[in-house]
């Protein structure tokens, strides 16, 4: 296994050089980080160069960084994560990039290197808000067209904003603001006594 990443990583560090920000070996698997301005070459470089042939896209997701294990996080905001296969090489890595500005998060899309980035793209784009440019159809996938958020955001309320019914009166779906009361979850616990044979 170490041979095998030995050899991914020297691919990768040969095709790749300068661009490459972060190279983290880590349970036998290799993640990249690169910068949002070159992500759209390294993609293409990862599929296109003959030592590497990254030919699939297993997965691409986005994440929200703004706090890790309760602790603040110091750095950029959104970060998109890709997943990658060579079937022909048998190896995979892991491809991140940071959106650079917090407020308007954008990366280049890579839908036209693997068609398959096209759907996760809009999930990203529809659950944490990141915009990838160049994208042919960037609509909202999983909430509706008139949703106003990003729930995946980690500032995003439990509730959400808004909820809609049916107006029998208007004939319509109607939006309104949350009628929930915030309230904690906490199962009512009944014994009865002798509960499990035990006097």
């Amino acid at each position: 296994m170490t041979q095998r990443l030995d050899q991914l990583q020297a691919a990768l560090q040969a095709a790749l050089g300068d661009k490459i920000k972060n190279l983290v070996r880590d349970c036998g698997e290799i993640t990249l980080t690169v910068a949002a301005a070159d992500y759209a070459a390294v993609a293409r470089r990862l599929h296109d160069d003959p030592t590497l042939k990254f030919e699939q896209l297993i997965d691409l997701c986005g994440l929200d960084y703004s706090g890790w294990k309760d602790q603040p996080w110091d750095g950029l905001r959104y970060c998109v994560v890709s997943h990658l296969l060579s079937v022909s090489l048998n190896w995979r890595v892991r491809l991140k990039v940071f959106a650079p500005d917090d407020d308007l998060p954008v990366v280049a899309s890579v839908s036209d290197i693997w068609s398959g980035a096209n759907w996760f793209e809009r999930e990203a784009f529809d659950m944490i808000g990141v915009i990838f440019e160049g994208h042919a159809d960037l609509r909202r996938i999983l909430t509706d067209y008139g949703f106003i958020g990003h729930p995946l955001r980690k500032d995003f309320p439990v509730s959400g904003h808004v909820e809609m019914r049916y107006d029998a009166e208007q004939k319509r779906v109607v939006y309104q603001p949350v009628t929930i009361e915030p309230r904690e979850i906490t199962p009512r616990i009944i014994r009865e006594d002798n509960y499990g044979g035990l006097h």
